[in-house]
């Protein structure tokens, strides 16, 4: 759960930088939204998932 949380927090950041200094029009993140929204809903959501915890985990086990 707070990994999905850290995750929406960190694409909605880089949506709203996008916005504000590249030019994303509202309409562009409109669409974004929704695509993720409907994306969600297909057979592909499971792996998707599973390709974040992989990549999570693997950011994870970096040390610096």
């Amino acid at each position: 759960m707070i990994l999905n949380i850290s995750g929406v927090m960190l694409l909605g950041t880089v949506v709203f930088l996008f916005f504000r200094k590249d030019g994303l029009k509202g309409s562009h993140a409109t669409v974004c939204s929704l695509f993720g929204f409907y994306l969600s809903s297909t057979a592909v959501a499971p792996s998707i998932k599973a390709g974040g915890a992989s990549l999570a985990s693997l950011l994870g086990g970096f040390n610096f």
